[in-house]
């Protein structure tokens, strides 16, 4: 266990918790937001505010005169670098990752592109589609079942699992009514896995592994965010060899596309090989989300798992 403790954010200090925001996730980062607010005040953060993130946010954030600002925001404008920038202008310091690794990350083309530097993380075969382009002949080469999605969105939004040629075009269709740029990846068989990514002084820790078995065909919405619909063990139920590898691809890829303070790493394993899906710098925070079961496996509760996200703020700069 990695000991969390509070040696840099005074007590005292005005911390934005913020969540909500104008993308598909939003929901989501309420429940989020809500969870992360009501641990500052059990922490003693006493002047620790909730932030309903609008089109407004840059004057809000003026207007409140806060010394840090808690990242609770998913998807479009709160986990692509635009809230970021925004706070960089403010000279807010804030949690998680910059404006680069932000922007970089939610796109999970470029996330592909940058990591595809390091031969030795594995990925899918996948084509870019972007509007208006030939989404038949662009896969061409790839071999089904295939899996549509948009580049830029999550908990999974848009996406279609296409067993056969004739519903690819339909698959395309949902996904760009989302994105202009749609990823179509090969579908692997296997089981899906994610780890979190976390920092104690600077240095990038891997949480334990959560294996995920959805109740669905695959780990969609409902999987994600509905109680009882997805089994979920924690530690995941692979050798330790492979647990090990897994945790050193997580961090890797966490280094390569520039994270800092926290993200989530999602994995599809197959004959012992973990294919990387994405990298999420926002993850969630909620009672059913991914990280705060990853955290508490290897012992730090919810609490100290937000404590240690806030040791983050301003690292960026």
């Amino acid at each position: 266990m990695q000991e969390i403790k509070n040696d840099k954010i005074k007590k005292d200090a005005k911390i934005a918790v913020l969540c909500g925001g104008m993308s598909s996730e939003a929901e989501v980062s309420m429940r989020s937001g809500k969870g992360c607010y009501d641990a500052l005040k059990r922490l003693g953060f006493e002047n620790a505010e909730l932030v309903v993130v609008d089109k407004n946010i840059a004057e809000t954030l003026k207007k409140g005169n806060y010394d840090y600002a808690f990242n609770a925001l998913h998807g479009k404008y709160g986990e692509d670098g635009c809230i970021q920038g925004i706070l960089e202008i403010l000279q807010i310091p804030y949690t998680g990752c910059g404006v680069m690794a932000s922007s970089l990350c939610m796109n999970k083309e470029f996330t592909k592109r940058i990591l595809s530097t390091c031969p030795d993380i594995p990925m899918a075969k996948s084509a870019f589609v972007r509007k208006g382009d030939d989404v038949m002949e662009k896969t061409k080469d790839l071999k089904y079942p295939l899996f549509t999605k948009p580049v830029c969105e999550g908990s999974s939004f848009g996406m279609t699992k296409v067993d056969k040629p004739e519903d690819l075009k339909a698959a395309y269709e949902l996904a760009v009514k989302y994105n202009n740029d749609v990823l179509v990846e090969e579908f692997i068989d296997g089981f899906f896995v994610t780890v979190g990514v976390l920092e104690c002084e600077g240095k990038p820790f891997a949480t334990e592994i959560l294996e995920i078995r959805p109740k669905n065909e695959w780990y969609d919405f409902e999987a994600k965010y509905k109680s009882g619909m997805s089994e979920f063990i924690v530690p995941a139920r692979l050798a330790e060899d492979v647990t090990k590898h897994v945790k050193e691809v997580a961090v890797k890829a966490f280094e390569t596309a520039g994270c800092r303070g926290v993200s989530r790493i999602d994995f599809m394993m197959k004959d012992n090989i973990p294919y990387l899906l994405e990298i999420n710098t926002s993850p969630g925070m909620t009672a059913l989300s991914d990280l705060p079961a990853q955290s508490a496996a290897m012992g730090i509760d919810y609490d100290h798992l937000v404590l240690n996200i806030l040791q983050s703020a301003g690292i960026n700069k």
